[in-house]
């Protein structure tokens, strides 16, 4: 049962019938879980903490500059100065909204070695990355688990999202409720790099992130509150030409890799090493799966009698070595300024931090 102080927060939200008390009831016992915090997720955990869903996980690798400012509304720039990264700074905004809301922040790369424990609890996964490869991921895990799941992209100034259910997930949802096609049935292969537009590339502006990422946070309590008709396909929205248009469904495809044939080949590569470029920002994301965490105090130490400029918090390490800034994460995560050269990014890894 809602307290007094809970009524009277969502009465505005509980006196719309589609929701009523037993809805709100219902967000209350959720959990979300939205992987990526940049513009579209920072949005999304922002309208989901506020609507009142019970616990919110937010998981994000990367930490704060300026340039998200003009978009990403969970940050400001007291946040750029104490180093936090974004997960953080975010849960702590949020706790400071709703403090019904268990806002969990993890600092971390979703991966195939902790993807399926990030999302095991959770009543609904939002996709508020900026890259198909997690996409690809969270799809395979989704499908793995038995969980629904919403895209969401913004570029320039239009906006895509489209909500997935597994054949799992079905029995799990409120309501008559059907499954879909996934990401694959969708777009079948992997975009290639360099062949759809980036925020760097093409640019942003943050009112098509606003109107997109309403649409997806109301997907979510949909799905939750089990009443409402879900998007039946892609909604893509451009706020410049007012152009809005709405594409068939992900339908399902026999021979679909992941759901027809049941291939969840995202969800492979547990260990070792891995590297991605960051689109835009001559740096390389480099990381280590399948070990335990790194002990910054240590690492700092370390590098000292090579490092230029050191900096370090609870969350994260910054080191100027050379021409290179590495910002290194406790999870076994750096990103390195300075380079496009992935190679390069992991000899330096190797070379500076080890393994």
């Amino acid at each position: 049962m809602m307290n007094s102080e809970e009524l009277a927060r969502y009465h505005r939200q509980i006196i719309f019938p589609p929701v009523g008390e037993d809805g709100q009831q219902r967000l209350k016992a959720a959990t979300a879980v939205v992987v990526g915090c940049g513009a579209t997720g920072s949005a999304l955990s922002n309208l989901l903490v506020r609507a009142g869903v019970g616990r919110v996980r937010i998981v994000d690798r990367d930490f704060i500059e300026l340039n998200n400012l003009q978009r990403q509304i969970l940050f400001d720039e007291e946040d750029i100065a104490a180093n936090l990264p974004k997960a953080e700074a975010a849960a702590r905004k949020l706790r400071r909204v709703n403090r019904d809301v268990t806002v969990e922040a993890v600092v971390a790369d979703v991966n195939p070695g902790n993807v399926l424990d990030l999302l095991a609890d959770a009543t609904v996964v939002l996709d508020g990355t900026d890259n198909f490869s997690t996409r690809f991921l969270l799809n395979d895990a989704c499908l793995h688990l038995g969980k629904a799941w919403i895209y969401t992209g913004v570029i320039a100034s239009y906006g895509m999202t489209a909500t997935f259910i597994p054949d799992g997930a079905v029995a799990t949802l409120p309501g008559d409720r059907q499954a879909t096609g996934c990401l694959r049935c969708l777009l079948g292969t992997m975009p290639a790099p360099g062949v759809t537009p980036t925020c760097d590339t093409a640019g942003v502006i943050g009112p098509a992130v606003a109107l997109i990422t309403a649409v997806a946070a109301a997907e979510a309590m949909k799905l939750i509150i089990g009443r409402g008709k879900l998007n039946p396909g892609v909604i893509h929205m451009d706020l410049w030409t007012h152009e809005y248009h709405s594409f068939g469904g992900a339908i399902r495809r026999p021979d679909c890799p992941a759901c027809g044939l049941g291939r969840l080949e995202y969800l492979d590569a547990t260990v070792g090493t891995a590297s991605a470029t960051l689109c835009g920002r001559n740096a390389v994301q480099v990381r280590v799966n399948g070990s335990g965490p790194l002990d910054l105090a240590r690492l700092e130490a370390q590098l000292r009698p090579v490092a230029s400029r050191l900096a370090r918090n609870d969350y994260l390490l910054r080191a100027q070595i050379g021409d290179y800034e590495f910002t290194v994460f406790p999870d076994n995560r750096a990103i390195i300024k300075g380079t496009e050269d992935e190679d390069l990014a992991k000899s330096l890894y190797a070379r500076y931090i080890g393994g």
